[in-house]
């Protein structure tokens, strides 16, 4: 009869519920998991993958900044750019070249070139590791690996001209951002005396492989600085007896008439789009202008300290 049946945990009542047995597994299986998680929260996402890469890549740069005035290492990417910085003389730890690689008249001219250095490791890697170290760029079985650049601090740019008894040339960079520019000021300041380059540290061009490529081989030998804060060095080197003169549209004076030019001085050059930032045109004892009678707006960084350091190096 219902009701009566001995066998274990069969219902004897109409009562709804959990019962005994069923450990309130029903119960929990109302409560909802919550919002589902951002990609970069879920384990295995790419994006996930690609936050922590990116989070790592972070914390090299921070660590190479506590070091002091290091980045971090650069990779070249590719058989016609690895061959035209080694050829460019572009400083080079290693030269990776992948396993089984069809090679052609590039990669050739790549290991050569490396080979004739004699300080650049070849090493052979397969596919997968080079498409890892790449972030799956497209490398075509060649990549080369520039070591970090040495940054020098402001002060060694006014201590070097001092050794060597001259009134110090310096050139301070404000907002530019294309290395190649910053590669074209290191190449003038070396042709015309110049005692070094100033950059911020922040928002700015660095000493990547195409600004070692542009200054044809002359970062070898005139340093590169990096300023936390470009203000607060300019300022320094005003206290230490430099005249600071920056460069604008909008100068008071021309710089045929900029008699600082003839002693200790600091060229400050903005961003061709922008000119310089308020903060630092405010701190420049001189805003001088370059006459253009052409008519053109204006001229890239590159250009414009170009003819400055050549005005300066004729008075000096």
């Amino acid at each position: 009869m219902p009701g009566n049946s001995e066998r274990r945990n069969r219902r004897t009542t109409q009562k709804k519920g959990p019962q005994i047995g069923s450990g309130g597994q029903r119960r929990r299986g109302l409560k909802g998991k919550g919002p589902t998680p951002p990609a970069e929260a879920r384990t295995g996402h790419p994006k996930k993958r690609a936050a922590e890469l990116r989070a790592r890549k972070d914390a090299g740069r921070k660590a190479a900044a506590r070091r002091g005035g290091t980045s971090p290492s650069e990779l070249v990417v590719g058989r016609n750019p690895v061959v035209e910085a080694l050829r460019g003389g572009v400083p080079a730890a290693t030269l990776y070249v992948q396993q089984f690689l069809e090679s052609d008249d590039r990669v050739t001219d790549a290991v050569k070139l490396a080979m004739e250095r004699g300080d650049v490791h070849l090493l052979e890697a397969p596919r997968p590791e080079l498409d890892r170290i790449t972030g799956g760029l497209n490398h075509q079985g060649l990549v080369l690996q520039v070591p970090p650049y040495e940054y020098a601090h402001p002060d060694d740019l006014t201590d070097a001209a001092a050794d060597v008894g001259q009134e110090p040339l310096i050139v301070a960079l404000d907002g530019v951002t294309d290395p190649r520019n910053l590669g074209a000021v290191v190449r003038s300041a070396s042709a015309f005396g110049g005692h070094g380059v100033v950059v911020p540290e922040r928002r700015a061009a660095g000493m990547t492989a195409g600004a070692w490529k542009t200054s044809a081989g002359t970062a070898a030998r005139t340093p590169v600085a990096r300023a936390t804060n470009l203000t607060r060095t300019l300022k320094s080197y005003q206290k230490a007896g430099l005249t600071v003169v920056g460069l604008a549209a909008d100068g008071e004076m021309e710089l045929g008439d900029v008699d600082a030019l003839g002693g200790p001085v600091v060229i400050v050059v903005g961003s061709e789009g922008k000119g310089l930032s308020r903060l630092v045109g405010e701190t420049c004892d001189i805003r001088a202008r370059i006459p253009m009678p052409g008519g053109a707006e204006s001229l890239n960084a590159g250009v414009a300290a170009g003819i400055v350091l050549y005005e300066a190096a004729r008075r000096r």
